[in-house]
């Protein structure tokens, strides 16, 4: 027996070397190397007679070594040569600098090995295959073999942690963890979806027999993550409404219609349509839960200001979360414009500055240090990706005193409806869907290399009709790391020998200190800097009206949404403006999908065709920006999805505090906590 949450360094072999190479894989227990899941398959299940082995095939022979030797090459280089035969014939083995293997594989061994079959002159050879002692296993496999001979799994891995390494520790723990693991699915659900029972599924993940087991086993896998995440999603909903109590608002229709006439912009239908949703759920006293998705520049800002002037006129302040300071800054200075006529204070609150309002804009620091003086009455969490659940939880809940705050939530990352159901299962959705009048398209190009010197004299030409532009640096990893700040710089340097001495460059990453930050962001704005140089840091936040022209390095590297809010940053202003995409790629899809950006400009259509072509990972960065970690569902699979829900709902109505249950109880828990980690 072996207790699933065992932390990883306690098992044999392993310790605190390699527990915190597997930390890097999000290894930490034993239950999580059991879930470190394939991500594909080297099919060497087609066992053949070395007679019958034919140049290009990928197989698997199993033999006895006749002999093996290190020879050294005239440059020192070692080259391993082997003969194995079976009772068909023999076959010459070469490997390249592994002289180790002589001391590990020894003549009259048997031995499995797998590769691709080549052929020198007359001789067929195998070329640095895998190999594999047959010995007796501990498994109860058809074959003895864990390397070779099969479907050989091939996992994530990281520097030190290799697949070979990866898949011998799942095979020695696997026969123990499993007399421990209970399947936490109740028990009518498993035969009512025709799944695989939970041990047989894992069985199958890591030792399938064919590509047949393998889907069935995903199948009920990639089931218990999406159970999870809706069930989880429904509980959070249910509580809210039976446990919850939020203060009713008085909406003076009056006040809000002179309001709204007084803005210097007409409000888009989708603007109208998602403010009377919202005001219609803080009449209510079930906390407002709501998430308003729109594209960069829908207009998202003013529907959340029309609801913290609501607030204001319930006597409430409202709190408005924004990922970094640098949107934190600009949220604070649209709303100053919005609000202040209507006597109402915009306050700022974040590391480096600290000051209350009725409405107060601010970073992680709200959650840190902010004491209310009014009751909060609503919460606005921008980019709430960006936040860990913990931190969503807290900034909602810390709040809460006899009653609980309203909570608005938006975004810019164009969700598919049906997958921002799925993420956000507890939210009722608002979409905006409409861009103001008087946004422009912006022109997008993909570029290719040889065109950089043009596109420089592209963007002198703009600077010297008084314009200004972006150059977003490679991107180099999804976080802030010096490495990207490193890659920021380099390009930085570069640049200033590309453009003649009189334009201005500034440099902008998130490691900078605020008051630098601030700095350059106000010299950009009022036009002391030319071209600013930034790491994808701008993707939300920086509104500079005369910023005409938006240059993305390594544009493949990004997913559609991001570019389009990339592009974004531009367009905002009464100028032509433009997106300039470079990429070294000569992939097919990777230009095809790049392609897509220069003839579509509404985000939920990109991000339809990214979910498409490269997966919901791929498309938001889920585990990066903390969307949700997700090991094996495929959030694209809708019918997988609607069993999901369907079997959750079923169960949230019959028993949502999961009192018959307690084994799924247990796992939720585990599950929400993992979802809470920061990110």
């Amino acid at each position: 027996m072996m207790n699933p949450q065992t932390p990883i360094e306690k098992l044999p072999g392993i310790g605190r070397y390699f527990s915190q190479k597997l930390r890097r894989l999000e290894i930490k227990t034993v239950e999580d190397l059991i879930y470190h899941l394939p991500f594909r398959y080297d099919d060497f299940s087609k066992i053949e007679k070395i007679q019958n082995v034919a140049p290009g095939e990928k197989l698997s022979v199993h033999g006895v070594v006749w002999q093996i030797k290190n020879i050294r090459t005239p440059r020192g280089k070692f080259v391993t040569t082997a003969t194995v035969a079976d009772q068909s014939g023999a076959i010459d083995i070469i490997w390249f600098n592994q002289p180790f293997l002589t001391k590990n594989i020894k003549s009259g061994m048997q031995i499995s090995l797998s590769g691709k079959v080549e052929i020198k002159g007359n001789h067929l050879q195998l070329i640095s295959p895998a190999y594999e002692i047959i010995r007796h296993s501990n498994l109860k496999m058809e074959n003895s073999t864990l390397h070779t001979g099969r479907l050989v799994p091939i996992y994530p891995e990281t520097e030190g942690v290799s697949s070979k390494w990866i898949r011998a520790k799942i095979a020695q723990i696997f026969p123990s963890y499993l007399k421990s693991v209970k399947d936490f699915i109740p028990n009518k659900i498993v035969p009512h979806q025709k799944f695989l029972d939970l041990k047989e599924a894992l069985y199958k993940i890591h030792f399938p027999k064919n590509y047949q087991e393998v889907e069935r086993a995903r199948h009920r896998l990639s089931f218990d993550e999406l159970f999870l995440l809706q069930f989880l999603a429904l509980m959070r909903k249910k509580d809210r409404q039976e446990t919850k109590i939020a203060h009713k608002m008085k909406i003076d229709i009056p006040k809000i219609n002179n309001f709204v006439k007084k803005l210097p912009f007409k409000l888009t239908s989708a603007q109208l349509k998602a403010t009377k949703e919202i005001l219609s759920d803080m009449q209510r006293e079930i906390p407002t839960n709501r998430l308003l998705e729109g594209d960069v520049g829908s207009g998202k800002t003013v529907v959340a200001a029309i609801a913290a002037y609501v607030a204001y006129l319930n006597g409430f302040d409202t709190l408005l979360a924004a990922p970094t300071e640098i949107l934190a800054f600009q949220h604070q200075k649209t709303l100053e414009d919005i609000l202040s006529p209507l006597g109402m204070k915009v306050g700022i609150w974040t590391g480096s500055k600290k000051i209350k309002g009725h409405i107060t804009c601010g970073t992680h620091a709200l959650l840190l240090s902010y004491k209310d003086e009014r009751q909060i009455g609503l919460v606005v969490v921008d980019e709430q990706h960006r936040f860990g659940v913990a931190q969503r939880a807290k900034l909602f809940l810390g709040q809460a005193k006899d009653l609980t705050p309203h909570l608005l939530t938006m975004t810019a990352t164009p969700i598919p409806r049906t997958l921002a159901l799925t993420l956000y299962g507890d939210l009722d959705l608002s979409v905006l869907d409409e861009m103001p009048a008087g946004r422009q398209k912006i022109a997008t190009y993909v570029v290719p290399n040889y065109k950089r010197a043009d596109a420089y004299k592209f963007i002198e030409k703009q600077i010297a009709n008084k314009r200004q532009a972006f150059i977003i640096t490679p991107f180099v990893e999804p976080s802030e790391t010096m490495l990207s700040v490193k890659a920021a710089t380099d390009e930085f340097e570069k640049l200033k020998t590309k453009f003649s001495s009189k334009i201005k460059l500034g440099l902008l990453h998130g490691r900078l200190k605020s008051k630098e930050k601030e700095k350059i962001i106000k010299e950009f704005r009022e036009g002391k800097i030319d071209i600013l140089v930034a790491t994808p840091v701008v993707e939300v936040g920086i509104d500079v009206p005369n910023a005409v022209v938006m240059m993305i390095e390594s544009a493949e590297r990004f997913g559609l949404a991001q570019l389009h809010q990339l592009r974004g940053r531009v367009g905002r202003g009464k100028y032509q403006s433009y997106c300039l995409l470079f990429t070294d790629s000569r992939a097919e899809n990777s230009l095809r999908r790049l392609k897509s950006m220069e003839k579509i400009h509404v985000g939920f259509e990109l991000a339809e065709i990214d979910l498409k072509m490269r997966g919901p990972g791929e498309v938001f960065g889920l585990k990066q920006s903390g969307f949700v970690n997700l090991k094996i569902a495929d959030l694209s699979d809708q019918k997988m999805i609607s069993q999901a829900q369907s079997e959750a709902k079923k169960l949230i109505e019959e028993d949502w505090q999961l009192t018959k249950y307690p084994l799924l109880a247990n796992k939720l828990s585990r599950f929400q906590s993992e979802l809470a980690q920061p990110n």
